[in-house]
């Protein structure tokens, strides 16, 4: 990967003043929505205390001011139908609130005292770090094999790369961690220069000045970070298998891609996503291939970018900008009987798009559809100040201008020919979560044919096309398949 700018617009700007940015969008709504985002995340996790970044942010956001216990807290935004929300990512970490005008002084009140004045009880650290072990071991290990897997992805994508940790952390590394390793984040890591606050409404004249003298309170500059490194690349096909006792089988697959925003082939890769497997969309190649035409599962999407939870969520949530994306493709549960099948039909189709790319009435529908879409992505005002965020750190213009103007002078050869240079299919990390993994594993290596079988009678092109698929050579050799029980995962 080129690294072009360590950290990019906002940052750079933060940095030669050491102040907070403020983004402002005014407007007639009695809604005052916050979004406070700081430039620090799991990134910055020492090696040996993953989930520090985390725990920190937890405790601003879900635990005590000096003045308040959490429980008090609540108490009050109560009657203001209002709540303070927090999140890490690797890059970034964000706070985020909305209030009615006629409580903005209440509501104000309490969520800057939150980020500004922690109470850091012992007690708060203690539920929080129970939290995200429960996270880890049972809402993510235990209940969804999906996000299991994607997550994991991750996790062997970005192997000894400071991305190559849950933005939880660790079982071991929460359990390392004290208050005063809180203390020292918050102070290292949570500066004006890192800062970045987002105010959206009919706020009183005024406000953001006094928005900027209540985080002066912040130091001004933080600490020194490490150097950036690029990721090291995948070499070959990789396949990583957690045993666990489920019915489906869960499959995520993919590998780092040097293409952000900004880049000259980000809106081409854009098209080309949504062609071969947007989000929650039926049209897609994967989900026309795979669901629609064999009723393998229940979605197959592909991504440009990192898009967690994606389970519960129609549309990515902003404030995941980082340094190093990935190109991924998500195959839903499949039958144990058709998984290797699965597998080889979405490297198929993944071959297919490479090798020939969109034909002009692709290109036309998914463009024409990348182009309303970025609408959507923006319905709300938090989102909208969100992307605004992000624009300024990857030193873009609005994001929907950038992409509608972008999307207006591209062509079909531009998109081709950034599939060409980007994608490929001979160095993948392959994630399954699945019962019985011995027996997959030696199918897989065996290159074992595995035929489809249907309830009702197929087209016979489809029929002479699984033909092809179900003997799809997937190279792997005995020492790029490992096998990891689920109950070591994150811990």
């Amino acid at each position: 990967m080129k690294l072009r700018t360590a950290l990019l617009g906002l940052s750079a700007a933060a940095m030669l003043n050491a102040q907070p940015k403020i983004i402002e969008m005014p407007s007639d709504s009695p809604l005052i929505t916050f979004r406070v985002v700081f430039q620090t995340g799991a990134a910055a996790d020492p090696e040996d205390k993953p989930g520090l970044a985390n725990l920190t942010a937890s405790l601003l956001a879900q635990g005590g001011t000096r003045a308040l216990t959490y429980k008090q807290i609540l108490d009050a935004m109560f009657p203001m139908a209002t709540t303070v929300s927090g999140r890490v990512d690797k890059e970034m970490t964000v706070f985020s609130g909305t209030t009615h005008v006629d409580n903005l002084e209440a509501f104000y009140k309490l969520f800057q005292s939150m980020l500004l004045d922690p109470g850091w009880r012992e007690e708060d650290l203690t539920r929080l770090r129970d939290d995200a072990v429960n996270y880890l071991r049972v809402s993510l290990r235990g209940n969804n094999d999906e996000e299991l897997g994607k997550e994991v992805l991750y996790n062997e994508i970005y192997a000894g790369h400071p991305y190559g940790r849950h933005n939880a952390g660790a079982v071991s590394g929460l359990k390392k961690i004290s208050m005063e390793d809180i203390k020292s984040f918050y102070s290292a890591n949570y500066a004006q220069e890192n800062l970045t606050i987002g105010i959206a409404g009919h706020y009183p004249a005024g406000f953001v000045s006094r928005l900027r003298t209540d985080f002066a309170k912040l130091p001004a500059r933080a600490a020194s970070r490490a150097a950036w490194r690029d990721p090291s690349p995948v070499k070959g096909l990789r396949v990583t298998m957690i045993e666990k006792d489920t019915r489906g089988v869960a499959i995520s697959l993919g590998f780092p891609i040097d293409v952000r925003r900004g880049d000259p082939d980000f809106p081409a890769l854009l098209v080309a996503q949504a062609c071969f497997g947007q989000h929650r969309t039926s049209g897609g190649r994967l989900f026309s291939r795979l669901r629609e035409a064999r009723g393998l599962n229940y979605g197959d999407y592909a991504y440009v970018e990192y898009f967690p939870n994606g389970m519960f969520r129609f549309e990515p949530e902003p404030n995941l900008a980082r340094r190093s994306q990935i190109f991924q493709i998500w195959i839903r549960p499949v039958e144990p009987a058709t998984a290797h099948f699965a597998l080889r039909a979405a490297l198929f189709e993944f071959d297919k798009l490479i090798r020939e790319g969109l034909s002009q009435a692709e290109f036309d529908r998914w463009r024409n559809f990348v182009s309303k879409n970025v609408n959507l992505l923006m319905r709300t005002k938090s989102a909208d100040l969100g992307y605004a965020i992000d624009s300024a750190y990857y030193g873009i213009p609005a994001y929907r201008e950038y992409v509608q103007k972008s999307l207006a002078g591209l062509t079909l050869e531009a998109v081709n020919a950034a599939i060409r240079r980007h994608l490929q299919s001979r160095n993948l990390q392959i994630v399954i979560v699945a019962k019985d993994c011995k027996r997959l594993r030696q199918s897989l290596l065996s290159n074992q044919v595995s035929p489809m079988a249907y309830n009702s009678p197929k087209p016979a092109a489809l029929l002479d096309e699984d033909k092809i698929i179900e003997r799809y050579k997937i190279e792997l050799t005995p020492s790029s398949v490992r096998i990891v029980e689920v109950d070591s995962v994150f811990e």
